[in-house]
């Protein structure tokens, strides 16, 4: 068979698999997103330690379609005086992205803000006298910051 026949006769076959491949629905988001997101954003150390495990593993979660950015704590020290809040303000910035996304976040900015205090806080239990005790003014000061201005 010649070039220009094989051309001719395959040509159709090619459009006809581009139009299916366009007309192929698209993957559905599963239905349990909305349970899957207030799981992790809720305020118990359970919550905090499951989103971590899937931060970890964010392709598994790929079908949810959640926004995993993050600019850690915006303005504010990601780890001020030595203390490690950066992950705790990734999971309020996942928080609040996503529930942005789904329409929700009026609704659930108080819980979001309450469940970075309640990270900041579990932090600061790895520290005791002055430092736990900065540690924990810092905490408050983060959390009145995101209610007053998040």
């Amino acid at each position: 068979m010649s070039r220009r026949l094989a051309a001719a006769l395959t040509a159709p076959l090619f459009g006809l698999s581009a139009m299916l491949v366009a007309a192929a629905p698209a993957q559905a988001v599963p239905a349990d997103k909305p349970r899957v997101l207030k799981t992790w954003t809720e305020t118990g150390a359970s919550s905090y330690t499951t989103w971590v495990a899937a931060r970890g593993n964010q392709s598994k979660w790929s079908a949810y379609g959640f926004d995993w950015s993050t600019d850690y704590c915006s303005s504010s020290p990601d780890n001020p005086l030595g203390f490690p809040f950066q992950i705790s303000c990734a999971r309020h910035d996942f928080g609040y992205r996503n529930y942005k996304k789904s329409g929700g976040f009026a609704a659930n900015k108080p819980r979001l803000d309450s469940a970075l205090y309640a990270d900041l806080r579990r932090v600061c239990l790895r520290y005791s006298g002055a430092s736990k005790v900065s540690c924990n003014a810092l905490a408050w000061t983060y959390y009145q910051a995101v209610k007053k201005l998040g």
